[in-house]
């Protein structure tokens, strides 16, 4: 059997290894609950040196708490050596909640008597409640409480037992549990305003609406097989190649992504995932003040992502992994096809049309991971994109469900929220994905470059004020790296390798191109924003440190501040940027002023950033890609072309549902067939 790769997400015999190191060297039982068991990475500079064939070490870390104490403890696992390398108690601090402990409190609060007491009092059939439970921000968690491993509870109603439980909040009502014992600590009775008659359903059969049913097949097929390769966990395709990588917290990783540049391979990015996704939701009142979630940090994006369906999530020839997670027994459990690889057409790549010489045009080709995940009344779809022109794209998609509150009966509206049914307003929230890109331009000692573009002032040399120029500044040290976002000298930052010339002088370099970019909106003394400073600027730029993974902390469930692990920390030290090993932290999402047209059900909300090659490349990479087949047989005389559609017969795999005959339209009638 071939020798793992030190960044080889751990296996299912592997979790089951370390559980069973722990209970025989510490006594794990089931009076202890597993957080969480990640790979623990080694150094990167060991990783890069490592070659194929030598020898690997494995190791887990496991972060587990004991239910009677709340004692927190982080464990080394020399998997290798089956032995424990070391047993850490870390006090004062609340790892991420579960999906074990979210489906344990929904149980134990439908089973809770006074609970059922209180839903009985307001008519409302316990069968039919859904137990949302959300862990306690710390920033006002009550000081009674803040010892405990604490969770509130949102309650919401299905109108039928297959209806949309988000339709039906039970208003002005919250339970706040221990999560450990599921004991309820108090049931809070702020106000009743009901339930309003909403249009809440999605479903057809719910909603009663008819599907349409004038929209044609749509076939995506690789007759020949896919264009990529997949061995184990590296990915390679056109002039990529690169590392996948799951695990709970961030979900997919991508690791040592590298472009063959004319026979040479060249280093773009040594790790890219994301480090947090927070959601705070602007509204102050009874119903909200608590809703500030990181989703990364306190739950998890791995443990919430799902099983993709082929014809539904990811369509044409697709290629599934299925993805790893320990439960809380520390023992395995499967997402089965978890991650989704493929290769789509993304119109044009690059085109000219010369009168003497003809036409050329490529079709634009570039290979997608994707994964989903459900967040409780969320969705959110991540595409990590690779061009064949050496574009990297990342885009995140958030659909769903919003969360609605009943107003008061006469309110008509809210400042902080609009009306999008019968007395019934969505607050406005935020969602900021922090995306977390270790890039290593042509190697790892880079200089991060910020990049404004501005108008030259009118002067004799420049009498029509055409010129435009573009000024260069260069981050220095950690005491500069908090960025933010400047639309109007549109602003964009470069990773530059300075020891590294392309053939023109100027430094090789990727450009982190922003967008979806936003200011946090917050007051400085906020106790929101203390917790997560991070989302008070665009971009932050560290010097890299193997043990730096989360910009809230490496606790943020229950945190107050960052001050001990997280950016604030981290750049305290003021330490050199300037041609050193680099992280870029890029902030960017959604500012979400809620819709009409986003109830019942919202459509898709698009965001992306990009990381492009400047000066990286002589000249345009993709001059190689393929001439693609026409799909139409074309005939020209004198000057005139007259297509006509090949009906060629086709099968795409849609979820099991069988099409009819696919018609593959040429995109444009010319005069050449290099197409």
């Amino acid at each position: 059997m071939a020798s793992p790769h030190p960044l080889d997400s751990l296996t299912g015999a592997e979790f089951s290894a370390t559980a069973a190191v722990l209970a025989r060297e510490h006594g794990v039982d089931t009076g202890w609950r597993y957080a969480s068991i990640i790979l623990k990475e080694p150094p990167k500079a060991e990783v890069k040196a490592w070659r194929e064939g030598d020898p690997v070490v494995r190791r887990s870390l496991s972060v587990l708490w004991r239910k009677q104490t709340n004692e927190v403890y982080e464990a080394v696992v020399n998997l290798t050596a089956d032995a424990v390398e070391s047993w850490t108690h870390v006090p004062g601090v609340t790892p991420n909640f579960t999906i074990d402990e979210y489906h344990d409190c929904d149980h134990a609060m439908k089973e809770n008597p006074e609970v059922r007491a209180a839903l009985e009092a307001r008519g409302v059939d316990v069968d039919l409640v859904l137990f949302d439970v959300w862990t306690y921000g710390g920033a006002v968690i009550p000081d009674k409480w803040r010892d405990r491993r604490l969770g509130w509870v949102d309650l919401w109603m299905r109108a039928t037992p297959d209806g949309n439980p988000y339709a039906h909040p039970v208003s002005g009502l919250k339970i706040i549990v221990d999560m450990n014992t599921l004991e309820v600590l108090e049931i809070e009775e702020h106000h009743d305003y009901g339930f309003p008659e909403v249009h809440g359903e999605y479903v057809p059969e719910l909603a009663g609406i008819t599907p349409r049913t004038d929209l044609k097949p749509l076939e995506i097929v690789q007759p020949e097989g896919v264009s990529f390769t997949v061995d184990g966990a590296r990915v390679q395709w056109q002039n990529w190649d690169f590392r996948l990588g799951f695990n709970y917290r961030e979900g997919p990783v991508i690791y040592q992504v590298g472009f063959d540049d004319q026979g040479t391979r060249r280093e773009v990015a040594y790790r890219l995932s994301f480090a947090e996704m927070i959601v705070p939701y602007r509204d102050s009142s009874f119903d909200h003040y608590r809703r500030t979630a990181f989703d990364v940090g306190e739950w998890g994006l791995g443990y919430m992502c799902t099983s993709l369906e082929l014809g539904c999530d990811c369509l044409g020839e697709i290629t599934y992994l299925d993805a790893v997670l320990p439960d809380t027994a520390g023992q395995p459990w499967t997402i089965t096809n978890a991650i989704c690889l493929h290769e789509e057409d993304n119109a044009v790549l690059w085109k000219h049309v010369d009168p003497d010489a003809g036409t050329e045009v490529r079709r634009q080709r570039r290979f997608v991971v994707s994964v989903h995940a459900t967040v409780a009344n969320y969705e959110y779809l991540v595409y990590w994109r690779f061009y064949q022109d050496g574009n990297i794209e990342c885009e995140v998609r958030a659909t769903g469900i919003m969360v609605t509150t009943p107003m008061a009966e006469g309110e008509t509206g809210k400042a902080t929220g609009t009306t999008i049914d019968t007395r019934t307003y969505a607050p406005f929230h935020q969602h900021f994905l922090i995306a977390r890109l270790d890039l290593d331009v042509d190697g790892d000692g880079n200089t991060v470059i910020e990049s404004d573009s501005m108008p030259a002032p009118i002067s004799e040399a420049n009498p029509f004020g055409l010129d435009l120029n573009t000024r260069a500044t260069v981050i220095r040290s950690e005491s500069e790296s908090g960025r933010s976002f400047d639309w109007e000298r549109q602003r964009g930052w470069k990773v530059q390798n300075p020891s590294k010339l392309n053939a023109w002088g100027a430094p090789v370099a990727y450009k982190l191109v922003p967008s979806a970019s936003f200011p946090a909106m917050f007051d400085e003394s906020s106790p929101i924003l203390r917790r997560n400073p991070v989302i008070g600027k665009t971009l932050w730029v560290t010097r890299h440190h193997d043990d730096q993974f989360w910009p809230a902390g490496d606790y943020p469930t229950q945190s107050v501040d960052d001050l001990h692990n997280g950016m604030s920390a981290w750049i305290a030290d003021d330490e050199d940027l300037v041609d050193q090993d680099v992280v870029l932290w890029y902030n960017f999402g959604i500012h979400h002023i809620t819709r009409t047209e986003d109830w019942p059900i919202m459509p898709a909300d698009t965001i992306s950033f990009w990381l492009k090659p400047f000066g990286f490349f002589d000249r345009n990479p993709s001059l190689d890609a393929p001439r693609t087949a026409k799909g139409a047989s074309c005939s020209c005389t004198d000057g005139e072309c007259r297509c006509g559609h090949d009906h060629g017969s086709g099968h795409a795999h849609d979820g099991g549902h069988a099409h009819g005959s696919g018609h593959p339209h040429d995109e444009a009638h010319q005069h050449d067939h290099h197409g």
